[in-house]
């Protein structure tokens, strides 16, 4: 008699990587899935180095990077643009991961730092330290990181209540960030006309101005960030089958969930302190990349590199192919927009 057996389904193929008690466990389809992000970056960034009213060649570009350019074209690439272009990646990848996040741990995709007002008071706390106290970029680094630490606090004490659920800390969080956006409104009209409008140009979301110094000491301060997600990705994964499964599972889950808050709030007010809100990129980076990577759930590789492209293709259409210069926060808006308008779209879809 013949017997037919169908093949074992072991799941999608994975890398681990092993050193003494740590292991890494990477997914081949992930990891495509991120090189190709990366190399759609480095393009992104060469056209981007390449773009501007002293247009240079992609040998001229190169060149400058390895150190075989000197003078104008050198001045141009590394002194002039590289910092913008580093300042997009990196500021991209801190939001994609801030939103991947509080998306897992919400259990929501329109759970985002802008939405539940954690943007919202680190550009308040930005705010006081550049119109009440004119202070310099570190102390306003600390403004925009204390602004949002009391937003994360006050949200998640009033929507706590035997516990958090996502959908009453999303609602809570809107009508803060409503009040915080009244305030932020108030500050600007009681400053000075030359004040008010620098903030209300940065309050956009620009990466105009940005220099070595602000992406050395953000970027010190985002890669801190990004490890301590790291390590916190597998309980996070863990907490999205449910608090008392991840439980059962050995997660210690208060302490986690804070330290995830912590990290995500952090990562949002490095980059706000820098460049003003960039809007939706923390939104939108998240489903992005959950969807190429095939993933149940988020993830927080493929959502940092689609944060970075996504920052640094909205930047580049706001300084070269609008009819006119904008911040990039215009561009991420009607790109997120379209975004949410979409998800909204296939929801009611499919309650029909």
């Amino acid at each position: 008699m013949n017997t037919h057996t169908s093949p074992v389904d072991f799941g999608p193929r994975a890398l681990v990587l092993r050193h003494r008690r740590i292991a890494l466990r990477l997914q081949w389809h992930t990891l495509v899935v991120c090189a190709v992000l990366a190399v759609a970056i480095a393009g992104t960034a060469v056209l981007a180095l390449m773009t501007g009213s002293y247009a240079l060649s992609p040998g001229q570009v190169l060149s400058a990077l390895t150190g075989g350019q000197s003078g104008i074209v050198h001045e141009i690439v590394v002194e002039w643009r590289l910092p913008r272009v580093t300042a997009a990646v990196v500021f991209g990848a801190a939001l994609g991961v801030s939103g991947a996040v509080f998306q897992s741990l919400l259990r929501n995709p329109l759970a985002d730092p802008g939405v539940v007002g954690f943007s919202q008071g680190s550009y308040t706390g930005a705010l006081i330290v550049i119109l009440v106290v004119n202070g310099t970029y570190v102390q306003l680094v600390g403004g925009a990181l204390l602004g949002g630490m009391a937003t994360a606090v006050a949200v998640y004490l009033l929507a706590h209540r035997r516990g958090v659920q996502g959908f009453r800390l999303i609602v809570v969080g809107i009508a803060v960030s409503a009040m915080l956006g009244s305030l932020n409104t108030w500050l600007m009209l009681k400053a000075d006309l030359d004040q008010a409008m620098s903030a209300a140009a940065w309050g956009a979301g620009s990466l105009n101005g940005v220099t070595w110094d602000q992406v050395a000491v953000g970027g010190a301060c985002i890669a801190g960030l990004l490890l301590l997600a790291g390590l916190l990705g597998r309980p996070m994964r863990q907490m999205e089958l449910g608090d008392d499964a991840a439980a059962a599972q050995g997660v210690r889950v208060a302490p986690v969930r804070l330290g995830l808050i912590l990290v995500g709030v952090a990562l949002t007010a490095t980059v706000t302190a820098a460049s003003g809100p960039i809007a939706f990129i923390s939104l939108v980076s998240p489903q992005i990349g959950r969807r190429l990577a095939r993933t149940a759930g988020i993830t927080l590789a493929p959502a940092a590199f689609v944060g970075a492209l996504l920052c640094l293709a909205s930047d580049y259409l706001a300084q070269h192919v609008a009819p006119t210069p904008l911040p990039v926060g215009i561009i991420t808006v009607v790109l997120g927009g379209g975004y949410l308008g979409y998800l909204l779209f296939t929801e009611a879809r499919r309650r029909l």
